[in-house]
């Protein structure tokens, strides 16, 4: 065991030199409970670059978003479906993707097309995000907390119409929280994190396009939530996700989930909140970033490297509004057949737990999102895959760290 995981940091090491033309960062290795495995984090610098993008997102939908990406699979799938139903709005939408099989905060995720889009438009960014929060949970929720302290000390990060900024004393940390200012209606902010920290340092952000716009934080349309759950709605705490920043969790509430329609198979209980846990069932064979969560979640990840069946088609009152056809299953990557695991061939340097092959067929580009661990901060070199727009008048500017 020890020999494979030494292969999968020599390929890592070899990619990192390809790609960014530069000497790795040395690995640090430190040893879990009961394994020899190294454990390669991801610095605080590297971890607030990689959760700049959605640091500003309002607490309910943020909480949510960490979850929904440690299934990268699913929110390519959502992503497609959407695209394939336009016909689809408000209730109807909201009906349609309660029949598909995702879990539920991908399910619930429909509600905000625009934020699949962009987790979509650079999935190897999502699937890392979903890697590091479910290798350093407690981390990536401390470098969000970082992040909203650093843009509400600059004065980019205020209440508004659309949101309230609360910041008290939890602990021995201030925590910032970003609530909703109206009860029944969700804003989803728009910000180019380099309006707002200036351009990464550590850990490229994703490839998301942002069209010209003054170098502030601006929101898109509200979403009113009502519309697509078609029932009374008592307001954001009872949604279904809710990050508790002291204590570096995410709160699921079973009886939304239940109350919604939403997939219960996995849901331990229908009623009360219950403390959120990955649901390998979900992850579909992408590969998990380090041998202890791969071989924690190994028994739940088998049942699903079979052909899964075609999304379940929706039903809509109107048929003139029938959703375009499915593609054919070799188009979509979650319809694929995964190749089962084997020991003996070369592993990708996405995840270096699984198969190879089967990230590859899944994700056409990306890295682990956990790359070697540093002993100290270092700047990332030249990304050749990294270029910000010309639109962005003060990327040159130096970042306040």
């Amino acid at each position: 065991m020890a020999i494979v995981a030494g292969a999968c940091i020599l390929l890592v090491t070899q990619n990192w030199s390809m790609l960014y033309g530069q000497v790795p960062p040395t690995t640090v290795n430190v040893q879990p409970a009961n394994t020899a495995e190294p454990v390669e984090l991801l610095s605080p610098n590297e971890l607030d670059d990689l959760v700049a993008p959605i640091a500003l997102y309002p607490d309910p939908l943020i909480g949510q978003i960490l979850v929904a990406a440690t299934y990268p699979i699913e929110v390519v799938e959502a992503s497609q479906w959407l695209q394939r139903n336009p016909g689809l709005a408000n209730s109807e939408l909201t009906k349609a993707a309660e029949a598909q099989a995702w879990d539920p905060s991908v399910q619930a995720l429909v509600m905000f097309p625009d934020v699949i889009k962009r987790l979509n438009e650079d999935i190897a960014w999502t699937t890392n995000l979903g890697n590091a929060f479910l290798s350093q949970q407690a981390d990536v929720m401390n470098a969000i907390q970082r992040m909203r302290l650093k843009a509400e000390q600059s004065d980019k990060l205020i209440s508004t119409p659309q949101q309230q900024v609360i910041t008290a004393a939890e602990g021995a940390e201030p925590v910032v929280e970003i609530i909703p200012t109206n009860p029944g209606v969700l804003y989803v902010p728009v910000y180019d994190p380099v309006w707002i920290w200036g351009p990464p340092i550590y850990y490229p952000y994703p490839l998301w396009y942002f069209p010209p716009h003054p170098p502030v934080l601006s929101f898109g349309p509200g979403i009113p939530v009502v519309t697509f759950l078609g029932r009374s709605w008592s307001g954001w705490a009872g949604w279904g996700w809710h990050p508790v920043w002291v204590n570096h969790n995410i709160i699921v509430n079973n009886t939304f989930i239940h109350r919604y329609n939403f997939n219960s198979i996995h849901v331990p209980t229908l009623t009360g909140t219950t403390i959120w846990s990955h649901d390998a069932f979900h992850r579909h064979g992408v590969p998990y970033p380090t041998l202890t969560l791969a071989q924690r979640f190994r028994g739940n990840v088998r049942q699903n490297l079979g052909p899964r069946p075609p999304l379940a088609l929706p039903r809509v009152s109107n048929p003139s509004r029938l959703p375009t056809p499915l593609a054919r299953p070799g188009e979509r990557m979650g319809d694929r057949l995964i190749p089962p695991n084997t020991p003996n061939r070369n592993r990708s340097a996405f995840g270096g737990i699984e198969n190879g092959t089967t990230s590859r067929l899944h994700v056409d580009r990306g890295y682990s999102s956990l790359g070697p661990a540093r002993s100290g901060p270092r700047p990332m070199g030249p990304a050749p895959h990294f270029t910000a727009p010309p639109s962005r008048g003060n990327a040159g500017r130096a970042r306040g760290r």
